[in-house]
């Protein structure tokens, strides 16, 4: 009995031992767990970014309202961004293949301007003499009959009957008579034949003949090519008269000529490189002699000599001549330099993409820079970038749809926002064939599976809910806008771009806190950045023709929102179907009364309403 006892305690004993020891192994290292799931998750709610749906490029380590239109940020998903700079697009390697996505390291190079020049071959102004006649008379042999034939130093070229030289003759005979006596009045006599240009031996032969020569013959002053032929057999001269224009073609002048944008970059002595198109697969060399002080005001360019040797007169006068000419920077010794498929043009800003590789891949950041001189192919960049940068060198236009696809900085839109994808501009008849000029924006895939914030715009032709304050404030830029509309209609530049700026204003008081809808909110931003592009345009030019292509959008827009959310007053859009080259464009008005604002006085009174709001 005892045995069997003690048998019991034992099994009792080893049944607890066993069960603490399961008990400990499943639930005794239970707070550690716990404690490090609590650290874990604590350090997860530590590390949460919020951000804007709107403006992706908020990023704020707490939840709260955006700093831009108010709405609630919202938690950023992890899409391995926490060491991306906020400002970048990022971009896939398949992305950037597909979007033929190229880049190029910047350094600094003695900038290189090629200039091409053309220009034609000319005589040396120099060599250019004018054989006229020393005495008056009649011409009555003309021994050289056509342009372009050499004559020689000495040679006759015409023969001129003078009665002054008969009498002049007659006159020496005389003084010969009495030159013993009267020695004086003799050499008078020769002196008055030498001021014709005869030489000694011709005044000795006319002295040992004895009988006077009704024709004096002239001798060719220089050797060279007739260039023109300026009297014929018969004509009357009178002493100076020029009879022939007579070039020396040895050497010739290759006159180019230089544009005034290119003037900065030519200088006395640099070399041409040139052809003549009557002398193919040969080149020549030359360096520039002298440059034009004077802009020719009829053709806005300026002459650039080249002095040339003419051997075996090869080069002929008027033959035409293309050059290029590496043209130095003469402001620095070594600059940075780009080339122009890196640069995008905004019409204000010139901007480039930056590449930056991080363990999360590569992205790129949008770079205002400030150009220098045009090389041809390529800028000198004055501010932006820095020796070693890499930039995007192709495939940039690419990389900024992806930036305005994901809300960042872009091109048009430095300060980023919402993304520009798929929408229908219902109202705005950009399908129309009355439309705008605008285009319906399809969704736009990079190849990058991070593209992904997109917006739906489908409904943008139904009306939306607004406050009546927001309705105020839109009716507000309404009022702008139709300052602006009645500048144009009276050809007004400068009012124009006042309204503008007013449009601007009026824009900026709009509170888009009014629009509670999640929707009408995102609409609404799509329009009013539209709205706010075309009138800062406008506003910062005074060229009423260029201001008119950027009201035809200010318009659609406008139009568009108003047709969305209302203003409380009758509107009526009007059309005129010969604006825009023919394509058409919209205004809004208060009046029926149609007043043409894309032609002014010229067809005030062209177009139709074509709907009431």
């Amino acid at each position: 009995m005892k045995s069997e006892t003690q048998k019991i305690v034992k099994i009792a004993l080893s049944t607890l031992v066993l069960g603490l020891l399961l008990g400990w192994l499943l639930f005794g290292g239970s707070k550690g767990n716990d404690t490090e799931e609590h650290q874990h998750a604590s350090e997860v709610s530590e590390e949460t970014t919020w951000t804007c749906s709107m403006h992706p490029q908020i990023r704020q380590p707490e939840p709260g309202d955006c700093p831009i239109c108010g709405m609630d940020l919202i938690p950023l998903e992890n899409d391995n961004g926490s060491e991306l700079d906020p400002m970048a697009v990022s971009m896939s390697k398949t992305a950037m293949q597909l979007a033929n996505v190229t880049t190029e390291i910047v350094g600094k190079t003695a900038p290189v301007k090629l200039i091409d020049l053309n220009g034609k071959v000319e005589a040396d102004e120099r060599s250019i003499y004018s054989q006229s006649s020393h005495i008056p008379g009649r011409v009555e042999r003309l021994m050289v009959n056509f342009t372009g034939e050499y004559i020689k130093q000495g040679q006759i070229i015409a023969y001129i009957y003078s009665p002054d030289l008969v009498t002049a003759q007659e006159e020496l005979f005389e003084a010969r008579k009495v030159a013993d006596t009267q020695p004086q009045f003799f050499n008078a006599a020769k002196e008055k034949l030498k001021n014709w240009k005869l030489s000694d031996n011709q005044i000795a032969q006319i002295l040992q003949s004895g009988t006077v020569k009704e024709e004096l013959p002239i001798h060719a002053d220089v050797s060279g090519y007739v260039t023109e032929k300026m009297v014929n057999l018969g004509d009357y001269v009178n002493k100076g008269k020029a009879l022939y224009q007579i070039a020396n073609l040895n050497s010739v002048w290759v006159l180019f000529d230089i544009y005034e944008s290119d003037m900065p970059w030519v200088r006395k002595g640099d070399e041409v490189v040139f052809t003549i198109p009557s002398l193919p697969g040969e080149n020549f060399k030359g360096r520039i002699s002298y440059i034009d002080p004077v802009i020719n005001p009829m053709t806005r360019v300026a002459k650039a000599r080249i002095e040339i040797g003419n051997t075996g007169l090869r080069l002929k006068p008027e033959m035409f001549a293309s050059g290029t000419v590496k043209a130095k920077q003469p402001i620095a010794s070594e600059a940075i330099t780009i080339p122009k498929s890196a640069v995008m043009w905004t019409g204000e800003r010139s901007v480039v993409y930056i590449k930056n590789t991080t363990s999360n891949g590569v992205n790129f950041v949008l770079r205002d820079v400030t150009l220098g001189p045009s090389l041809g192919n390529g800028f000198i960049v004055k501010e932006g970038l820095q020796e070693g940068d890499e930039i995007a060198v192709n495939g940039t236009f690419s990389i900024d749809a992806a930036a305005q696809l994901a809300g960042k900085p872009s091109m048009m839109n430095p300060e980023g926002g919402p993304a520009m994808t798929g929408h229908n501009h219902g109202g705005m008849k950009m399908g129309d064939d009355k439309g705008t000029g605008g285009s319906d924006h399809s969704e736009m895939d990079m190849g990058d599976p991070g593209l992904e914030n997109k917006t739906d715009h489908s409904d943008m032709n139904q009306r939306m809910t607004a406050t009546g304050t927001f309705k105020n404030q839109l009716k507000q830029v309404l009022s702008a806008y139709l300052e602006l509309k009645d500048a144009l209609v009276n050809d007004n530049g400068t009012k124009a771009n006042a309204a503008a700026k007013k449009v601007l204003s009026a824009l900026e008081h709009v509170d888009m806190k009014q629009l509670t809808d999640k929707k009408a909110h995102n609409h609404w931003m799509t329009i009013s950045k539209e709205i706010s592009n075309s009138a800062n345009s406008i506003s910062k030019i005074s060229d009423v023709k260029v201001q008119r292509n950027h009201f035809k959008q200010l318009s659609a827009h406008l139009s568009n929102g108003i047709k969305l959310f209302g203003v409380d007053q009758k509107i009526y859009e009007q059309f005129c179907p010969m604006a825009d080259n023919n394509k058409g464009a919209y205004w809004l008005s208060t009046t029926k009364e149609i007043k043409n604002p894309y032609f002014g006085e010229a067809m005030l009174t062209c177009g139709e309403i074509t709907d009431e709001m």
